[in-house]
């Protein structure tokens, strides 16, 4: 359902349902033709996921198989852009490692595009330095 929620609390209902592993949340979030990319990614990890199946399958899917759980983000910045849709999120996902119980952080920045209250564009430049950190 669109809305007019803008950019800001659109994040802020992203980090509710990632802190809360809700694929309802998730679902609730994206529009039907959005697109996620993580323009770093290892091989195996899709650079690109389009449509909002896809990308909620696809997240709850690393929910299940996942050794961590976020517990909350830290804002660095936040950057508006020349479009007042889109944003440029500096951030830590901080979390703990559910087998060793060790706390983690994340360092990332998202570029958020959000379109009659849904996410249409999210890029997630995420440090897999500290992913790996925060899975060992």
């Amino acid at each position: 359902m669109a809305s007019t929620a803008g950019p800001r609390e659109v994040l802020a209902r992203f980090r509710d349902a990632a802190i809360g592993q809700s694929t309802d949340g998730m679902r609730r979030l994206y529009a039907a033709d959005a697109i996620h990319e993580f323009p770093f990614h290892r091989p195996g990890v899709p650079a690109r996921l389009t449509g909002r199946d896809e990308i909620v399958a696809w997240t709850a899917a690393g929910w299940r198989a996942r050794r961590f759980e976020y517990e909350r983000y830290r804002t660095l910045a936040v950057h508006d852009t020349g479009d007042p849709g889109t944003i440029v999120v500096e951030q830590q996902a901080i979390g703990r490692n559910t087998a060793s119980g060790r706390e983690f952080v994340l360092p990332n920045i998202v570029v958020l595009t959000v379109r009659h209250g849904l996410i249409g564009h999210l890029r997630d430049y995420v440090n897999l330095v500290a992913v790996d950190a925060a899975l060992s």
